[in-house]
């Protein structure tokens, strides 16, 4: 009789451009959570938790296609009781790739029950089917918020000063970001100007465009010529337009001014006569105005005519958050961290649903890009305080430990009794320290006799084996002995020392 195989055991690893994320890092994405929907909520916008999983013709960027129906998105097909083998008629399926698709379905599901203007704010994960790579997962929190059905750009001004208003609040401090605005109006009008039409040449003309802080203003002038070398000696072809034609571009990208009054002056230089053009500098315009009269100068907000996002997609006024401070790279060179947000006005997103276009601006913040810049300030990546342990010294006392730790779960300190084996009192000590935790209580049948605990605090017991020589110890041990009574007080105010 053949020999049965044995079912091989999974491997214990996480999926490929994916990654777990423990304690503190979860704490820490949770808190500052908790203070960017403090100030979404303090701007009137409501929270909205949409489901993780649309339909594949509703989120609308990725369509499956016969060769690899989930291109660019996680997608299944849903098995329909009359398929075949021959014939599939289930609906296909995906996990949603941003916060903004689904919005639009929201909004043009229940439009007749919400109110116009609706103003939401959403924070969750989203998933991307896309080639991982260094600090790249298919998997990443995003934290929108966003207005529909607001046609003015008071919306959009609105939204950028919430920004600067998130920024400082979770901790970056004014002048080490900036949050720079744009309008794709203008863009177009500086196409107009110069007189491109073809949509393929708009497209390089407009990634060209993005390329102006890497390249400068010459390599922006050789990219729309004939082409350049880039830095490793590959040449890259050239849009292919005249020297006069890039003339307007040039004019955009170099218009930024010492203040929003002579940018503004340099962009309708840029734009010539074009209509469109003019109403996107009226509406930076209008923005730097409102965003004025709200106390947010120049010194929080700019318009700046490098700032290019996905301008396929947007339709008016385009904006970015950009943190100004430098940090070091893999390579030890300085460099800006650069981009944590971006948004603009997308009119056409809701018109899908509905064939009548709706006006939408919005923002969406980069959670773990966020976090990183907070870690690199020292606002957050410090060590997490873990919970007091009660100690167990007697296993068939279990109540009175229990008993300890509701009063001090319920004086509001986070504690947990030791619930693994209890016969090697050091261990108990080893996963004490393992979970940081500041303080262990120990109460032994003597102690308990006498209406007394042990007090160890953990810290200080630490700080001492390192730095304290005999007679420092000595001094001032980080063991004593309290009356019973006195436990709540005297935990409180060890964790008051340790803050």
């Amino acid at each position: 009789m053949a020999k049965v195989k044995k079912t091989p055991r999974p491997k214990a690893e996480t999926p490929k451009g994916f990654r777990d994320y423990f304690g503190a890092e979860v704490t820490e994405r949770t808190e500052m959570l908790g203070k960017i929907a403090h100030v979404y909520h303090r701007y009137g916008f409501d929270a909205l938790e949409s489901s993780a999983v649309e339909t594949v013709e509703a989120l609308g960027k990725f369509l499956p296609d016969v060769d690899r129906p989930n291109e660019g998105v996680f997608a299944w097909q849903e098995v329909d009781e009359k398929d075949t083998a021959e014939e599939k008629r289930g609906d296909w399926l995906a996990l949603r790739y941003d916060l903004t698709a689904p919005l639009a379905r929201v909004y043009a599901q229940h439009r007749n029950d919400l109110p116009t203007p609706y103003r939401r704010y959403a924070m969750g994960p989203v998933w991307r089917n896309e080639k991982p790579g260094p600090g790249r997962f298919r998997q990443f929190y995003q934290c929108d918020a966003d207005t529909v059905g607001a046609p003015s750009v008071a919306a959009d001004a609105e939204i950028c000063a919430m920004l600067s208003d998130c920024l400082e609040t979770v901790g970056i401090p004014r002048g080490d970001y900036m949050v720079r605005i744009n309008n794709r109006k203008v863009l177009n009008g500086v196409l107009e100007a110069m007189g491109v039409s073809d949509e393929g040449q708009q497209a390089d003309v407009l990634r060209t465009i993005d390329k102006f802080d890497k390249v400068g203003e010459t390599g922006v002038r050789e990219l729309l010529g004939k082409g350049r070398l880039d830095a490793s000696g590959a040449y890259i072809d050239g849009v292919g337009l005249a020297a006069s034609q890039a003339e307007p571009v040039i004019a955009f990208l170099t218009s930024k001014g010492a203040d929003a009054g002579a940018t503004l002056a340099n962009l309708r230089a840029a734009i010539g006569g074009s209509a469109v053009g003019a109403e996107g500098v009226d509406e930076l315009e209008m923005m730097a105005s409102l965003l004025d009269a709200q106390g947010y100068g120049g010194d929080r907000v700019q318009i700046d005519p490098s700032v290019v996002r996905g301008l396929g997609y947007y339709t008016g006024p385009v904006f970015e958050a950009e943190l100004t401070f430098e940090i070091f790279d893999e390579k030890g060179r300085k460099r800006q961290f650069g981009s944590v947000s971006g948004g603009g006005r997308y009119d056409d997103l809701v018109k899908r649903f509905t064939g009548q276009s709706v006006p939408a601006t919005g923002v969406s913040i980069g959670v773990d890009r966020l976090l990183a810049a907070l870690r690199e300030k020292g606002r957050m990546g410090g060590r997490v305080q873990g919970p007091v342990v009660v100690t167990v010294m007697d296993k068939d006392r279990m109540a009175d430990y229990q008993s300890i730790v509701a009063e001090l779960r319920n004086a509001g300190i986070r504690a947990e009794v030791y619930l693994g084996n209890p016969k090697n009192f050091g261990n108990q000590l080893k996963y004490a320290d393992k979970r940081e935790s500041p303080v262990a209580v120990i109460e032994g049948a003597d102690e308990k006799a006498r209406g007394v605990v042990q007090v160890k605090d953990l810290i200080l017991g630490a700080k001492i084996a390192q730095e304290a020589t005999l007679e420092e110890w000595k001094e001032r041990p980080s063991q004593f002995e309290i009356p019973r009574a006195e436990l709540v007080a005297k935990i409180r105010e060890i964790l008051a020392e340790h803050s």
